[in-house]
């Protein structure tokens, strides 16, 4: 009888026989609640209106942040990530600190419409530079660490005064997400937190994002202050750094060529891990559907259960809205 039961076949397939059995058995699930959607914001009206590089994606004016947020809240993603393009740009990015600069506006204005969003907002000096690069640049045209991270605590600061939940600094200066956070309790902001960009990638897929938000590099690159692309360990140590500094959610960008760290920060840190699913990515599948090439809703679907699979818990994403919506 023993001998009789180990030469039957072992049939895995009996929990995949329909789409009832399959959902009963899933190991990992993808919740509306989980993603949140980046949204550009432009200080001149002009320069609202759509994204060629990203299709469905639209650069906003205040006001209609405030509509997408409505539309977005109504669907369930209840956290937006913000981008602002400025009228003005400087050596100095001192649009970014504007007490009433184009992100602190839009800020006040969705958390006076929806105080339920969770409005993040990136802190980084890409957009707001002459030069495009992120930070301040010192004699030798090279980006000082120091004065730019003095730079991006002002730039946290004007952010919490104006009602961000969140401020999440990008810009991969050494130190950063310290100074910030002692910044933002001497303020008596202790409750906002942190989502440090701590494992960010020099990478070629935020082309796209660098059309739509204005700010690719006038000259040079930025690989002496982004990660290796190949470059892991580093990438674990990076988010250590962060975590102690004070980050209460560390992320990996871009999301899709760097599931093998997002797996390891998961193994080895007890805090929530981000993606950031980036332009590059959105792009390609945006493009492989529009020329048939994919099914758009059935690759979404897939994409985003990979970052869950491999361990984040937060996903920004240009798909949020569209995700969303087909869940309904």
């Amino acid at each position: 009888m023993i001998e009789t039961l180990l030469r039957r076949p072992i049939r895995p397939r009996r929990l995949r026989r329909s789409a009832g059995m399959r959902d009963l058995v899933r190991e990992h699930r993808v919740t509306v609640s989980q993603l949140i959607q980046p949204l550009f914001v432009a200080a001149d009206p002009s320069a609202a209106g759509p994204i060629r590089t990203l299709p469905g994606i639209e650069r906003h004016t205040v006001q209609g942040a405030v509509r997408e947020a409505r539309e977005l809240h109504a669907l369930g993603v209840r956290a937006v990530l913000l981008f602002g393009i400025p009228q003005f740009k400087d050596a100095a990015g001192s649009s970014n600190f504007d007490p009433d600069g184009i992100v602190q506006q839009t800020a006040r204005a969705i958390k006076d419409a929806l105080p339920e969003t969770i409005v993040i907002a990136d802190v980084c000096n890409c957009e707001y530079t002459d030069h495009g690069h992120c930070g301040i640049l010192n004699a030798r045209g090279e980006v000082d660490n120091d004065a730019t991270v003095d730079l991006l605590v002002r730039t946290a600061l004007s952010y919490a005064r104006a009602g961000v939940d969140v401020v999440a600094p990008s810009d991969m200066m050494d130190g950063r997400v310290g100074a910030i956070r002692s910044a933002l309790d001497d303020e008596r902001f202790e409750d906002v937190a942190i989502l440090a960009y701590s494992a960010k990638y020099a990478s070629a897929f935020y082309g796209p994002f660098r059309e739509a938000a204005g700010s690719a590099p006038s000259f040079g690159d930025r690989r002496t202050y982004q990660m290796d692309p190949a470059n892991a360990r580093e990438a674990l140590r990076e988010i250590a750094l962060d975590i102690e500094e004070g980050a209460d959610i560390v992320m990996v960008k871009p999301a899709l060529p760097y599931l093998d760290i997002v797996r390891a920060a998961r193994d080895r840190f007890n805090v929530p891990i981000a993606v950031y699913n980036v332009s590059g990515e959105y792009a390609m599948l945006k493009a492989a559907a529009a020329n048939g090439w994919i099914d758009e809703r059935s690759a979404i679907e897939e994409v985003l259960t990979s970052f869950v699979r491999a361990g984040a818990e937060v996903i920004v994403t240009y798909f949020a809205k569209a995700y969303a919506s087909a869940r309904r």
